[in-house]
Order: C-alpha cells, then sequence, then structure tokens
C-alpha cells in the first residue's frame, strides 16, 4: 500500500509567499506615497477656497455697480497693500482682522471656507459669522486688486507652493 501524501503547503512555501507580498505592499506604499497625497489634497481645498472667497467678492463688487458698500458687521476691504487676517473681528478694532463673513455668506457663500488643518470653525454652525478664524487672509490696493493667500500650504515637493487668487 502506498502511503497517503497530505496536500498543502509547507512552512517554508508560506513564508516566502508572506515575504513577496509584504515586499510589494512596501513598494505600492513608497510609490502612492499618503503623505504627499494628503498634502495634495490639501492644498486642492485651499485652491478652492481662495478662489470662491475671490469670486464671492468680486460678484458682490459687480452686483454694488463697483463698490463694496460694508453694511452691518461686514467691514471695508483693506486697500493698504496690508494682509489682513479673514476672520471675526468681535470688537471691529483689530486692524489685522477684516471681517466679511456677513457680507458674503448666504447670499454669494452658503458657509466661509476654512482651511483644512489651521482654521477655527465657528462654535454655532447655525450662526456661521460668529468666531471663525478661516486660516486665510485678505490683501487689497489703492487701484481696487484683491488678493485671497493661503497661509499655511502644505509641502508636495519639498516646499510648499503660493496658493493665491487676485481679481
Amino acid at each position: 500500500m502506498k502511503a497517503q501524501r497530505k496536500k498543502g503547503f509547507t512552512l517554508i512555501e508560506l513564508l516566502i509567499v508572506i515575504g513577496i507580498i509584504a515586499v510589494l505592499m512596501a513598494i505600492a506604499i513608497v510609490a502612492i506615497n499618503p503623505g504627499r497625497q494628503f498634502a495634495k489634497a490639501n492644498n486642492a481645498k485651499r485652491w478652492g477656497d481662495v478662489g470662491a472667497v475671490a469670486n464671492a467678492i468680486a460678484i458682490r463688487i459687480i452686483e454694488n455697480r463697483g463698490d463694496w458698500l460694508p453694511v452691518g458687521n461686514c467691514e471695508a476691504l483693506p486697500t493698504d497693500g496690508v494682509a489682513k487676517s479673514l476672520a471675526e473681528d468681535a470688537a471691529g478694532t483689530d486692524p489685522a482682522i477684516v471681517d466679511i463673513c456677513d457680507c458674503i455668506v448666504d447670499e454669494y457663500l452658503g458657509s466661509m471656507p476654512l482651511d483644512p488643518t489651521t482654521s477655527t470653525s465657528p462654535p454655532d454652525p447655525t450662526i456661521p459669522c460668529i468666531g471663525y478664524d478661516t486660516g486665510y487672509e485678505i490683501t487689497g490696493t489703492a487701484a481696487g486688486r484683491i488678493t485671497i493667500s493661503a497661509l499655511n500650504a502644505d509641502s508636495e515637493n519639498g516646499s510648499p507652493p503660493t496658493i493665491s487668487v487676485t481679481r
């Protein structure tokens, strides 16, 4: 009688397959580079946000026949070439902050765009223009050019890109 041979894999064969799978996974992770992909995704959101704010400002100015017209809690746009933070200025006295949320949210934007990593969300989402800090800044010139910039762009290939839109 012949001895029956058990079917299956030996321990060595299993270890070789596991080793090959581990090497392939390591190569895939290096090729995909998740940190770079997250940086690219965050920067893409920043590009969209600065574009949306710049468009909302431009549309409001166009609808008001070339004037910004600050009303209520909405402040005037900067015209001195100095970068200012897009955040809530509850007292309305901080010269380093421009609070334009009440001018553009609801009519031109659904909510104030916030930087994906450094912004401060409003404490009450039903009141979007209280207690927010976008993580973006605005610069305006006397000639009426407005630039919206992202302060904390993520590095994708060594140095962070400059993310800004001028209208």
